[in-house]
C-alpha cells in the first residue's frame, strides 16, 4: 500500500534503507558488480527486470525496440518506466540489510535511454512528450530516494567487445555507434553534469579492466559504497 509523506506517495511499512544505483553502459559490468556485493555483503540486490521486458504476455518489446525503435521505442520505454518504478517501490523480506543495491534506475531509463531515442531521431516528439509527462508526474508525486550512484565508467569499444562475447539474442543488432551515444549521455549526466539533474552523489569506478581487476576495485571501494547505508 502507498501512503502520503510530505506530499509524495511512499510505500507503507518500508523501513529506511540506503539505495545505491549501479549505472553504466550496456556491458559495463553492472551484473558482475551486483553479484560481487550480493555474495560479500548483507545487502538486497535488485537486477533490471529484463525478463519482463522480453516477455509481456508473450510479446518481446525489448527485441522489437532494437529492430524498429521508431515504432516500438515508446512501447518498451513505457514498460521500462513502470517496471523500474515497481523496483524502486518494492519491499523485500530481508529486513536486516541496511542497503539496497539496484541495477540502473528510473532516472537513467529516462535521462539516458529515452533521451537517446529522441535525440537520435528514432522517437517521435509526441512519444517523447508523453513519456516525459509520465516521468515528471512520477518523480513529483512519488518518493524515489537514491543515496548513491556508482558509475561503472567504460569505453564504448570495451562494451562492444563484451557484447560480442556474451551473445545475448536482442543485443546482436547493437552497433558501436549506439554504445557511443549511450556513453556520451552518461558522461554528460554523471561526469560533466551538463544535462539532467542528479538524484544523488556519484562515485566513479573505471570499468574497462578484466574481471579480477574489477573485483579488486569493488573491494577497494567497498567502504565508500556501503557507507551510504550507515549514516
Amino acid at each position: 500500500m502507498l501512503s502520503s509523506f510530505q506530499g509524495k506517495l511512499v510505500r507503507n511499512g518500508e523501513e529506511k534503507k540506503a539505495v545505491i544505483c549501479i549505472e553504466g553502459n550496456i556491458a559495463s559490468g553492472k551484473t558482475t558488480c551486483l553479484e560481487y556485493f550480493s555474495k560479500t555483503s548483507n545487502i538486497e540486490v535488485l537486477t533490471e527486470p529484463v525478463s519482463k521486458w522480453r516477455n509481456v504476455r508473450g510479446h518481446n518489446p525489448l527485441a522489437l525496440m532494437y529492430q524498429d525503435p521508431a515504432r516500438w521505442g515508446i512501447t518498451l520505454q513505457t514498460y521500462v518506466q513502470l517496471t523500474m518504478l515497481d523496483r524502486h517501490l518494492s519491499t523485500i523480506v530481508s529486513v536486516y540489510s541496511p542497503v539496497r543495491m539496484m541495477e540502473r534506475s528510473i532516472f537513467s531509463a529516462k535521462y539516458i535511454f529515452v533521451e537517446n531515442l529522441f535525440k537520435s531521431g528514432k522517437m517521435p516528439e509526441v512519444d517523447y512528450a508523453v513519456l516525459t509527462e509520465w516521468f515528471d508526474w512520477i518523480i513529483t508525486n512519488i518518493s524515489i530516494p537514491v543515496d548513491l550512484i556508482v558509475y561503472l565508467q567504460t569505453s564504448p569499444q570495451t562494451c562492444h567487445e563484451r557484447l560480442k562475447q556474451r551473445c545475448r539474442e536482442e543485443e546482436k543488432v547493437i552497433p558501436l555507434e549506439y554504445l557511443e551515444s549511450i556513453h556520451q549521455l552518461y558522461e554528460d549526466w554523471l561526469i560533466n553534469r551538463t544535462s539532467s539533474p542528479l538524484p544523488a552523489p556519484v562515485l566513479v569506478i573505471p570499468a574497462d579492466h578484466d574481471l579480477q581487476k574489477m573485483l579488486s576495485q569493488y573491494e577497494e571501494n567497498r567502504d565508500k559504497i556501503l557507507a551510504a547505508g550507515y549514516h
